[in-house]
């Protein structure tokens, strides 16, 4: 990010984020906006149980929050969408509960970038990381 380029405020990343259906039923508020840098929580939801018994969230609700995290932690440097081309998940435990991701930028580059992300749950124990590459949108003339 250059000195020029503002980092914009999570209420403006939460308006834009918030437009797509998905991350409104996925329940994310971003919390906070940094410099290569992004957190978001999301609102426990009874549909993201795949053990009705052990009452544990489904990974591809844990995967989602991995990719929406280091996506947007792009999002947040860019101002401009970031398509994801790979994401990698490690499942460390099971969750339950409200989540909290962490997403950071690792490398921005002209064509790619690479950022990752990792997945709390309501206890602060790490439940998922990982780490993708984004294509990155061509510059503004």
């Amino acid at each position: 990010m250059s000195q020029t380029e503002v980092i914009p405020s999570a209420e403006e990343v939460q308006a834009r984020l918030l437009r797509g259906p998905y991350h409104q039923w996925l329940g994310i508020e971003v919390q906070q906006v940094g410099p290569g840098s992004i957190d978001l929580s999301a609102r426990f939801r009874e549909e993201w149980v795949v053990n009705p018994e052990g009452g544990y969230i489904h990974g591809g609700i844990l995967a989602a929050l991995v990719d929406l995290s280091a996506d947007w932690a792009l999002v947040a440097t860019t101002g401009r969408g970031v398509p994801t081309i790979d994401v990698r998940v490690d499942y460390h435990r099971p969750a339950r509960g409200n989540l909290r991701a962490e997403g950071r930028v690792v490398k921005t580059g002209r064509q790619f970038s690479v950022a990752e992300a990792k997945v709390f749950d309501a206890e602060g124990q790490l439940v998922a990381s990982g780490r993708g590459v984004y294509a990155m949108p061509a510059a503004k003339a």
